[in-house]
Order: C-alpha cells, then sequence, then structure tokens
C-alpha cells in the first residue's frame, strides 16, 4: 500500500490524485471529517469531478449526528482495502488524522487512545448527583468485562474504561485482547507532505478564503435547518464551530475568519507533531512530486539483487 499524509491545506489531494493515476491507485480517505455527509467545504473534501477521475472511499460516510470511531474506521477502512486490491489496484491512503491511520496499520492500544475533551466531559458527568452509579452502570452495559474488574469506586479506571470506549468504540477488554501494536500487517510506503511554516500558513489563509467565497456561511446554516445542533462532535470541528458562533452574532465575519485560520493553524502544529513521530514517514517539498513518484517506484519495483 501507499500512504500520503500532512498537514491540512498542504496539498495533498493533488498530489494524491496524480499518484493515484500513475501508479493504477485508488484512493481511501484518513480523515475524520470527510467521512461526515453534506459537510463538504469545511472538511475541503476532494471535489466530485476529481472524485470522478479516481475512485474514493470513505468519504460521505455517516450523517452528521451520527458517531464514528477509530475503531469503526479501522473497520471500514479494511474492508475498503479489500475492495480495492480485488480491483487489482493499489490502495492509497490520504489525509491528516494520525490516530486513524497508526490505528489501521498499528493496532489501537489503551495509551493510544485519549481525548482530554471526552475525559472533561466525563469527570463533569461523575461530579454530578448519582454520576459515580449512572457511570458504572454505563459500563457494565457496554464493557461488562472490564466492569467486572473495576471497582465502582475506582474513579480513574472506571473514566479511562468509558473514554477508551468512547473514542475508539471498542471495548478496552477488547484492545487488552487484540490491540497489541506492532501487528504491521501491511507493505507499506509513507510519503509525508511538508513546506516552510510561513508558506503553509499563508496556504492556510488562502483556504479559509476560500472556503468563504464557496458558501461555508451557506453550508452551515444548512446544516442547521436539516437539525443537526452545533452541540454535536461534527459541529464543533473547526470551521463549523466558527461559523456557528457567527450566525449566533457571538462573533463579526472578520473575527470568524481570524479565529479561523488561527486555529487551523494550530491544528496543523499538532498534525506535524504526530507524524514527525514516525520514523517510517519520508517527507518531501508539495513540488517535489518527481521525487514522491521516484521513492514510489522504487518501493513498487526493487532492484533485484
Amino acid at each position: 500500500m501507499l500512504a500520503l499524509v500532512g498537514p491540512t491545506a498542504i496539498g495533498k489531494t493533488e498530489l494524491s490524485l496524480a499518484i493515484a493515476e500513475k501508479f493504477s491507485g485508488e484512493i481511501i480517505g484518513v480523515d475524520s471529517m470527510q467521512v461526515y455527509r453534506y459537510m463538504d467545504i469545511g472538511t475541503a473534501k476532494p471535489t466530485l469531478q476529481e472524485r470522478s477521475r479516481v475512485p474514493h472511499y470513505l468519504i460521505d460516510v455517516v450523517d452528521p449526528d451520527e458517531d464514528y470511531s477509530v475503531g469503526r474506521y479501522v473497520e471500514d477502512a479494511e474492508q475498503a482495502i479489500q475492495l480495492v486490491v480485488q480491483n487489482s489496484h493499489i490502495p492509497l491512503l490520504v489525509g491528516g488524522t494520525g490516530m486513524y491511520l497508526r490505528g489501521l496499520l498499528d493496532g489501537l492500544t489503551e495509551f493510544e487512545t485519549a481525548d482530554p475533551a471526552v475525559r472533561e466531559r466525563l469527570k463533569q458527568r461523575l461530579a454530578e448527583k448519582d454520576g459515580r452509579q449512572q457511570l458504572y452502570s454505563e459500563l457494565v452495559r457496554l464493557d461488562p468485562e472490564s466492569a467486572a474488574r473495576i471497582h465502582p469506586n475506582d474513579s480513574q479506571r472506571l473514566l479511562r474504561a468509558l473514554e477508551i470506549h468512547l473514542i475508539t468504540g471498542t471495548p478496552w477488554s477488547q484492545h487488552l485482547k487484540t490491540g497489541e501494536k506492532g501487528k504491521k500487517l501491511h507493505n507499506i510506503v509513507k510519503i509525508g507532505l511538508t513546506c516552510d511554516r510561513n508558506v503553509l500558513f499563508q496556504r492556510i489563509n488562502k483556504r479559509v478564503r476560500q472556503m468563504m467565497e464557496q458558501g461555508l456561511e451557506q453550508e452551515v446554516r444548512t446544516l442547521l435547518a436539516r437539525g443537526y445542533h452545533g452541540n454535536l462532535k461534527s459541529m464543533q470541528a473547526i470551521g463549523y464551530r466558527h461559523m456557528i458562533n457567527y450566525l449566533a452574532g457571538n462573533w463579526t465575519l472578520a473575527k470568524t475568519m481570524e479565529l479561523l485560520a488561527r486555529d487551523t493553524r494550530h491544528y496543523a502544529k499538532r498534525q506535524y507533531t504526530w507524524f514527525r513521530s514516525d520514523p517510517e514517514i519520508t517527507w518531501f517539498q508539495p513540488s517535489e512530486r518527481d521525487g514522491v513518484f521516484r521513492a514510489i517506484e522504487k518501493f513498487l519495483h526493487p532492484v533485484q539483487s
């Protein structure tokens, strides 16, 4: 398989199409937001025209009010890989959600499943009246094996077990059985895109302007009109929560665009931090297309000794 990763707005879509067309690939998304239907502009999905050039998978998989976890992504991606292989094509994994890629290739361990926002919500519920009993009852329903070995007064492990299930969609007990790191089932080359920070920030600012010009405001209005309220996980994503604040009168349009660009820059930094921890990624500038092609060619057709 092939993988193309990097921060938002770096140019993955354009290069992925060129790679897929040159090496008979089909593209499998690695993006936690592009799985949602009706959310096109704010997630920077490949256009319908771009998707007509090369088959794409794991785009428009669920509605915005459905839960979508790392565990579900791994299942869906494995099925997509099988379909691509059956087509006698090469799976090309493309995106910027590092946890999804790692979960697919290495298996999730309990130490890789953490989300401060989820943990904070659980702590708030724990502090409520009868919160502990409600959380424990929830754990009994979701993960009876873990509940059997965790005392209701063991707050740390109680919250951890629920956190893992909420993030991955898979019980903690199941992770302990099958989530060992290092299963390495795939033969893959990983290509990463990088560029000067100021150049990336300029690209991000340009994307924010393009999203506004393409109709991000109307996209969010339509989502709200469909009944997808602002508290949904999908609607709290970058771009959508910003536009919701604008529509609520909390921010001016200029302030909305400023904060959207700022938060996107912060997100890009976090993506870099995640991917930089993977020594298997070979990094290229977006303009180094020939170098990327040579690396893939060498991987697919190594010189026989």
